[in-house]
């Protein structure tokens, strides 16, 4: 699945993994968040914190019937309010994805999976 874009002098593809890339460069700018978990695994019942290069491994993206869909899977830092850092990050990445690729998103699912005290 991925973005198709036509103009008159050709089509645009944008990828499910750019879309991920994009998601995942916004919600590392947001305050509070410590990172992007696996959406597949846990270990341990701990999240696994990803790094920068595998952020598109805590993003997935879904067709909806109004647009897109995007679920995020983060780890928050301890001692920050946690609603009020989803929030910030919904409209932070529904902000960046809407600006960059001229499409609809009709939802951003944010999921907690750990909490992590910073040093």
């Amino acid at each position: 699945m991925s973005i198709e874009k036509g103009s008159s002098l050709g089509t645009i593809n944008v990828s499910k993994d750019a879309i991920a890339s994009l998601a995942g460069g916004a919600v590392a700018e947001c305050y509070g968040v410590v990172g992007m978990a696996s959406k597949n695994s846990l270990s341990g019942g701990l999240a696994v914190l990803l790094g920068q290069d595998n952020y598109s491994k805590g993003v997935a993206v879904k067709k909806g019937k109004n647009g897109f869909v995007i679920d995020l899977y983060i780890i928050v830092s301890y001692g920050v309010k946690i609603t009020a850092v989803v929030h910030e990050l919904q409209q932070r990445v529904k902000y960046t994805l809407e600006k960059s690729l001229d499409q609809k998103f009709e939802a951003v699912n944010v999921f907690v999976q750990g909490v992590r005290v910073m040093d």
